[in-house]
């Protein structure tokens, strides 16, 4: 264990800090599989609503720090392509 105290203080900010990006990065991961369980079963009005959660979910994670902007609005664009491709009518 560390002996000098702002050593001691950065520690446990540290773990307060991984905590909280853990619960973001899990709350994140949650919102995405939701959006793929909703385009899996073709639910279009439902996966169009998922998405806006979810891309919600990510734009908070990028403030808070815990994706980096270009991951983040990757996932964002990836989900929404998937989801228009099941808006789209099938020719």
């Amino acid at each position: 264990m560390n002996k000098h105290p702002s050593a001691q203080k950065r520690h446990r900010q540290s773990i307060k800090r991984h905590a909280r990006n853990q619960a973001i990065r899990s709350r994140v991961r949650t919102f995405v599989k939701r959006v793929r369980e909703s385009i899996d079963v073709r639910n279009a009005s439902e996966a169009s609503e998922q998405l806006q959660s979810a891309a919600r979910a990510i734009d908070k994670a990028v403030t808070k720090g815990v994706l980096h902007r270009n991951t983040a609005s990757r996932k964002i664009s990836r989900l929404t392509r998937a989801v228009r491709t099941l808006l789209a009518p099938s020719s």
